[in-house]
């Protein structure tokens, strides 16, 4: 879209959003007003270099008569170049799942016991990340393992206010390697393992449709370390899409339908990232880079415990104050990949 569609665009938002009509419907309302705070920065920023060019040529014409406004004109002429530039970076086209929260996979892969304390370590830094930002998060299944890790866990991180999860939370997908010694190795040798992290938007209801006919839900009794029971009802629950294969399941809550709801949360937002993929070939490269196996070779990051190091192998990024990265300062790591995704997005539309 071009900035006059944009200016129109935004314009028809604002009779929108003050029709009583449309707030009679919640999720109707909730998609415009959205998009309309999307478009606000963009003709905020227009509207301002606008009329910084109005002041401009205002000053130029009254400078011969009075030089304090050849003074001011200087001053209105350096701000013109900022401001474009910023409605330049505002121009480039969005991820549209910028805004939507997110359903994170975090799966222990090579390495035993150290992968599955590793992707314990993975979930706490996201966890208090969240909560450094403000957002909301909820486990909804995981696997442990024997010595305390997790064979697999899948947490629900939810924004409080208008910048969604996915827009800084996207990059995390993929295979993360950590290289340290591993508190079952007794010589103190160093030992390299994996895990893998995916990261879908979580699509409602209106987002996927999905037929009743077309799922097949299994329930049984939740396991916990090692396999063994803790729970004498057949609580968990394991729904397959029939016409994809997709399969989600969820043991975490107590009741069977609370488990059920969980399960098709990740069920949606799986088929969901599937639908996008099958859409935008774009996206399914994307998305395939995330993770293809959870082995060593195919990492985006890297965790080295002996030099307090975090590297992200896409950026370049290098920093070494990992323990506070693992206390979740993820900060400036996503900044670097954002910075990049920016840069790559302008080159784009140069």
């Amino acid at each position: 879209m071009n900035l006059d569609e944009l200016l129109s665009e935004y314009a028809e938002l604002e009779l929108k959003l003050g029709d009583p009509t449309v707030h009679a419907h919640p999720t109707q309302a909730r998609t415009f007003g959205r998009r309309y705070a999307e478009l606000t920065p963009v003709i905020t920023t227009h509207r301002e270099l606008e009329g910084v060019r109005s002041d401009l040529a205002t000053a130029k014409e009254l400078a011969s008569e009075d030089e304090s406004f050849a003074e001011e004109a200087k001053e209105l002429e350096a701000r013109i170049p900022e401001l474009e530039e910023r409605l330049r970076h505002l121009l480039v086209p969005r991820d549209p799942n910028d805004d939507k929260d997110i359903i994170m996979e975090i799966k222990a892969g090579e390495g035993g016991e150290e992968s599955a304390l590793f992707a314990g370590d993975l979930l706490r830094m996201y966890l208090r990340y969240a909560e450094r930002v403000g957002w909301k998060t909820e486990i909804i299944d995981m696997t442990h393992s024997d010595l305390g890790g997790y064979k697999d866990v899948t947490v629900a991180v939810k924004a409080r206010g208008d910048e969604g999860v996915w827009s800084r939370l996207k990059f995390e997908g993929g295979v993360h390697r950590v290289q340290r010694v591993p508190v079952t190795e007794s010589q103190g040798r160093i030992h390299t393992s994996a895990a893998g992290v995916l990261v879908y938007p979580e699509a409602e209801e209106v987002d996927v449709q999905i037929d009743p006919n077309d799922l097949r839900i299994d329930v049984y009794r939740s396991s916990g370390p090692g396999g063994q029971s803790v729970n004498t009802t057949d609580s968990a629950v394991r729904i397959t899409h029939l016409p994809t294969g997709v399969v989600a399941s969820c043991q975490n809550e107590k009741s069977q339908l609370q488990n059920k709801e969980s399960a098709m949360r990740i069920l949606r937002a799986r088929l969901q990232a599937i639908a996008e993929e099958e859409a935008n070939a774009a996206a399914m490269a994307e998305r395939k880079s995330q993770i293809r196996t959870v082995d060593r070779s195919e990492r985006i990051r890297t965790y080295n415990f002996p030099e307090n190091r975090i590297s992200d192998h896409r950026t370049g990024f290098k920093a070494y104050n990992l323990d506070q990265v693992l206390d979740g300062d993820l900060s400036a790591v996503i900044q670097s990949l954002l910075d990049a995704e920016m840069a790559e997005k302008l080159a784009a539309h140069a």
